[in-house]
């Protein structure tokens, strides 16, 4: 389901601080641009009720997810909201349980290979590489070393469109992207030009460095 969502650039939208009364428009902005993951962290303002609409008003082939769940009762607010994805700023395997219990999709954050191999074993879907500023691109090629091949490794954190090839180079199969995509007071159609820039960068011929 999330490998799928997926499938056409790699890149998850993080709608921090987003607002009910908007986020339909600004969701509806994602899909045109290409993207087919869109998270609402749990501390944004009325995040389930921002979850719900997004599934609503977006088509199926379009994930909607939580970021920033911390508690299997946060998961299970998640389910009922009809959301699809659980993202994780850590690895709490009872919150990865929980999630795959309830038949969603997981994206654990990892800052090491213990912490990545871990939730591995308890069935990660793809690992979120968190804060990627803090680790690099070279801490995410040596990774490619040694955990298995279709590992899905996601950079989170600092990501722009100017240094992603970087990333790409050494390894990522996509990108959760934040401030740089949206921040609180972005209208739809700003959120829209970004994420068209992201989806260029996502997609284009990786450069020689």
């Amino acid at each position: 389901m999330l490998r799928q969502a997926l499938a056409a650039n790699g890149l998850i939208a993080i709608l921090r601080g987003v607002q009910p009364d908007e986020v339909e428009a600004i969701g509806r902005a994602l899909y045109d641009a290409g993207f087919r993951v869109v998270e609402v962290p749990l501390n944004s303002p009325q995040p389930l009720e921002s979850i719900a609409l997004l599934r609503r008003s977006l088509p199926r082939d379009c994930l909607i997810g939580a970021g920033t769940v911390l508690s299997v009762t946060q998961v299970e607010e998640v389910w009922t909201a009809g959301g699809e994805l659980i993202v994780m700023p850590h690895g709490d395997p009872q919150v990865i349980c929980a999630a795959k219990a309830a038949g969603l999709a997981v994206a654990p954050g990892v800052a090491t290979p213990t912490e990545a191999f871990a939730a591995l074993a308890e069935g990660a879907d793809v690992l979120k590489l968190f804060p990627a500023e803090q680790l690099g691109p070279s801490v995410l090629k040596a990774w490619r070393a040694v955990l298995p091949a279709a590992t899905a490794l996601l950079p989170v954190g600092g990501i722009t469109p100017e240094n992603m090839a970087a990333y790409r180079r050494a390894g990522a199969s996509g990108f959760g992207l934040g401030s740089a995509l949206y921040a609180p007071g972005m209208d739809a159609d700003e959120v829209g030009r970004r994420a068209r820039a992201f989806v260029q960068a996502a997609t284009a011929p990786i450069p020689f460095p």
